[in-house]
């Protein structure tokens, strides 16, 4: 009896686990970087959440705004409370999908150029975004790779003179299927 009731657990959770197409992790990075006269701007956070569903190409992250992390303290402060107000706005979010991902070989490793179209929303702002990058199939797991621009005033973020008008945002990820 119990072989009979793991045979037919498997019949059922295998099929469904060899056949997904979703992917995730919590540890996604991204980075900006900023040039100014009077030093450099540099952030990463490493805590960024990333699915995406090969069925339908969907794709979403999800980035909390305080777990950005700078070289020095008062940057990181500045950037909270001054630029971003994060208590206010605690969460950035892009949701949107991959236009070709169904060209995309899961099974096989191998490297994808990918366009992506969506709604980003920092701020309470949602602009529609489409950037190109990679997606890398390796050993049964995902990597992600873009890069974009974000125009601070398109997004409400009040902009210090010598701070770029134009940031570069870095994205990259490695996913796990679920």
């Amino acid at each position: 009896m119990k072989k009979l009731l793991l045979l037919a657990l498997l019949a059922i959770y295998l099929p469904t686990t060899l056949i997904s197409q979703r992917y995730m992790t919590r540890n996604g990075n991204i980075s900006f970087y900023s040039t100014t006269p009077l030093e450099d701007i540099e952030a990463h956070n490493r805590q960024v959440g990333v699915a995406v569903d090969f069925s339908d190409g969907s794709l979403a992250f999800r980035v909390l705004i305080k777990s950005f992390t700078f070289e020095k303290a008062l940057m990181q402060e500045h950037f909270n409370a001054n630029f971003m107000t994060s208590d206010k706005y605690p969460t950035a979010t892009f949701n949107g999908t991959i236009a070709n991902h169904s060209r995309i070989d899961l099974t096989r490793n191998g490297v994808h150029r990918v366009q992506v179209t969506g709604d980003l929303t920092i701020r309470g702002v949602t602009n529609k975004v489409t950037t190109t990058g990679t997606i890398e199939v390796k050993d049964g797991k995902i990597i992600g790779n873009s890069e974009f621009d974000v125009r601070l005033r398109d997004y409400n973020i009040r902009r210090h003179r010598a701070v770029a008008e134009v940031i570069t945002i870095k994205v990259n990820f490695e996913a796990s299927k679920i």
